[in-house]
């Protein structure tokens, strides 16, 4: 476990996150993480959870039409 330091940027407050942890996020300076609350607190990622939705809802459609897909594709 790591713990960051809140810091102050300005007249907002930010946090220090080590380069080690941004390298295993596959995230660099000026990238977007979201914070997902779940019940066991919070959770970073560099995943938009609205676009997994998405693309969970692509599959499942995919799924269910896909001799039609097959078809479409000779």
């Amino acid at each position: 476990m790591t713990g960051l330091k809140l810091t102050s940027i300005g007249t907002s407050t930010g946090v220090i996150i080590p380069k080690e942890m941004l390298a295993r996020l596959n995230v660099e300076k000026g990238d977007i993480l979201y914070v997902v609350e779940t019940k066991d607190g919070y959770l970073l990622t560099p995943y938009d959870p609205d676009i997994e939705k998405e693309l969970e809802e692509g599959r499942k459609f995919m799924k269910e039409y896909r001799d039609a897909f097959k078809a479409l594709a000779k």
